[in-house]
């Protein structure tokens, strides 16, 4: 890549710092390392805002916009990206700005949001028709667009080999934004430039995309779980015994039909898929405090042998069990 590449970032009053930092130290990180290698810098960084005045990130700290929106001709840019923050909603009835991305979207090579900027692309009308994702606690307000396909365990949507999801695209919260990045820098410079950049910035290169946010494993079962109350309690405690239907059955003191069929009322999952995510989620705290090996972990959560572990781990988060730990532990 020899011409330098303009990435533009939105700020607004009240926009999540990290949301605009991480993503664009991650750029300019890129451009170093290039230097490293006595190679010229290949990005040129652009805060742009309704005027070229500070203003005020969720934290209390300003950023300054180098120019307004409004006079940025969209097609000299590369990649836009539009952060999140508490200021997001008064960013969706901003007409003026609605209106610039609508025209900026088909000029510019990439659009992406990080986090719960999504819901400025959303209600501009660009994710429609599209897969998105957020933050996980904005996905039920992504939800209510309706033409949206909300996939909300996934890191980000960028895909280099998808023509549509390599042009626009969504992130998940916060440290979501840096590795949507490491992903835009890869496909742009290639997979050891990015991964230098990473280690640089003391990253895990690089969650996949489709990776599940750590923070939202289990949902609260839906509606009022009454007559499952005790069992709920119970089986946390006893995740390393006999956890079969008939024995839980019998520590609820009914049968396995009836069991069946309250679990899918009260937590919407059968008991083996239920008591497997528990099992996961007893996991994964034990790793992330480090409070045992792997092959420990596996045996006191019920899993058994290691590997039992590791497919758990795979289908559920994208990850191995030992990934998860050296990222997270």
């Amino acid at each position: 890549m020899d011409a330098t590449r303009t990435i533009a970032c939105l700020v607004y009053p009240d926009v999540m710092s990290l949301d605009v930092t991480g993503p664009m130290q991650a750029f300019a990180s890129a451009n170093v390392e290039r230097q490293r290698q006595g190679l010229p810098a290949c990005y040129e960084l652009l805060l742009i805002g309704e005027t070229a005045e500070p203003v005020a990130t969720s934290a209390g700290l300003k950023l300054v916009a180098d120019a307004p929106w409004s006079s940025i001709k969209p097609g000299g840019l590369d990649t836009l990206l539009v952060p999140g923050g508490a200021g997001v909603h008064r960013q969706k009835c901003n007409p003026p700005l609605l209106d610039w991305l609508r025209q900026a979207e088909p000029q510019v090579r990439r659009l992406g949001s990080v986090c719960s900027g999504a819901l400025i692309l959303a209600e501009a009308g660009l994710l429609d028709g599209r897969k998105a994702t957020t933050h996980w606690a904005d996905l039920a307000a992504l939800g209510e667009y309706a033409a949206i396909e909300v996939q909300g365990d996934r890191l980000h949507t960028y895909d280099p080999a998808d023509p549509q999801a390599a042009h626009l695209f969504s992130s998940a919260g916060v440290t979501a934004g840096i590795d949507l990045a490491l992903a835009l820098v890869e496909a742009d410079l290639g997979r050891a430039l990015a991964l230098a950049v990473a280690q640089r910035l003391v990253m895990f290169l690089r969650r996949p995309g489709g990776q599940t946010q750590f923070s939202r494993l289990l949902s609260a079962p839906s509606g009022s779980v009454t007559r499952l109350a005790a069992l709920l309690e119970w089986i946390p405690g006893h995740l390393g015994e006999d956890l079969s239907i008939e024995a839980l059955a019998a520590q609820a003191h009914m049968t396995a039909r009836t069991l069946c069929r309250l679990f899918s009322q009260e937590t919407g999952m059968g008991p083996g898929q239920y008591i497997e995510r528990i099992r996961l989620e007893a996991a994964r705290n034990l790793l992330l405090d480090a409070q045992a090996s792997i092959a420990t972990v596996a045996r006191l959560t019920g899993f058994g042998h290691p590997e039992n572990l590791r497919r758990s781990f795979q289908k559920h988060l994208s990850v191995s069990p030992r990934d998860f730990y050296q990222r997270f532990g």
